[in-house]
């Protein structure tokens, strides 16, 4: 008796565990169910196609289930049923920004611009502000050539004429959305445009013809296609503003005139130093010469004593010598007067 009533005891002692062990199941089921009750219902009215175990799985992998859950049902209501609740976990698993990827890929649908998932989340990937490039797609923006916040104001030329001419261009661009991931960026707009307006100035025979017809500017820049490999299409270019500014031509001419006229005073200074130290060398020259004259003049008395000596001059030689050097010396000393004098009136 006392074996059986043991016995009862042990089984009613397992079927409290059993109930223990269901009860603490059902509540941590009941936990579990009451964390994504209220998302998985808001996916379950919305038509969204998100099952609970999506939901846990979704927590499991540390996927945000409000976040996946929300894009889910905004892209259900524009109307886009193709992307489901695995693609929107990769790129959130991606670091991708989900929730401008649905505004971006809801907008385009909207304004059919044809935008793919997979684009949309290769450009959101690429660091790229896919809602921009969507609304600007859809609402051209305008871009200021020069940039002002760049500190250049304008745009400087010069035509044949050599007159300056100072533009402002306004470029309005949408996004081409097949060439925004890789495309160069609004910069590269920014010099394309300024390096076409110079090449139009500089093009023109002579600065009226741009000033008054300033959309040759436009024309010619638009027909070299400056959109090429980068991330906007060129709608149009506007020169908002030109002004006349220097005459560059005159400035370098008379900078070149001053330039040659230095250049000329240098050669003429040079060839006036060259002859003034050809004259001083000739007349080092002349001295010389007259050194070696009163040499030569010095060895006469000696010559003539040994003539006296030898027998070869007498003293009547000596003396009709001395004679004609007198009378060489008047008669020099007269044409040297009469040269001199000037004629009387």
């Amino acid at each position: 008796m006392s074996a059986t009533f043991s016995n009862l005891i042990a089984q009613a002692s397992w079927v409290t565990a059993g109930f223990i062990v269901v009860g603490i199941v059902g509540l941590v089921v009941l936990f579990v169910i009451g964390q994504f009750f209220r998302v998985w219902l808001q996916a379950y009215a919305s038509n969204a196609g998100v099952s609970l175990f999506d939901l846990i799985g979704m927590r499991l992998r540390k996927v945000d289930p409000m976040t996946v859950v929300l894009c889910r049902i905004q892209m259900v209501k524009a109307g886009i049923q193709d992307i489901d609740v695995n693609e929107l976990e990769s790129h959130y698993l991606a670091g991708g920004r989900l929730l401008n990827v649905t505004r971006a890929m809801i907008s385009a649908n909207r304004a059919e611009l044809g935008l793919d998932w997979n684009t949309a989340c290769a450009i959101d990937l690429a660091g790229r502000d896919i809602i921009d490039a969507v609304n600007t797609s859809v609402n051209p923006k305008v871009i200021d050539v020069p940039n002002p916040d760049a500190g250049k104001q304008s745009i400087d030329a010069v035509a044949m004429d050599g007159i300056q001419l100072k533009a402002k261009a306004r470029v309005t661009v949408k996004t081409n959305i097949a060439q925004l991931i890789g495309g160069a960026t609004e910069e590269t707009i920014v010099a394309r445009v300024g390096e076409g307006i110079v090449s139009a100035i500089g093009s023109a025979s002579t600065h009226k013809i741009v000033l008054e017809n300033p959309d040759r500017i436009s024309k010619a820049v638009l027909a070299k296609g400056l959109d090429s490999g980068t991330a906007f299409e060129i709608l149009s270019i506007d020169i908002a503003d030109i002004d006349v500014g220097q005459n560059i031509g005159a400035k370098l001419q008379a900078d070149q005139a001053e330039a040659d006229k230095r250049r000329f005073q240098a050669e003429a200074e040079k060839r006036r130093a060259m002859a003034i130290a050809q004259a001083a060398e000739n007349r080092a020259k002349v001295e010389e010469n007259r050194a070696v004259v009163v040499l030569a003049e010095a060895e006469v008395p000696k010559a003539m004593a040994d003539a006296f000596r030898s027998g070869n001059m007498g003293i009547m030689d000596y003396y009709r010598m001395k004679n004609i050097q007198a009378d060489t010396t008047m008669r020099n000393s007269i044409g040297t007067d009469e040269s001199n004098d000037e004629p009387k009136v």
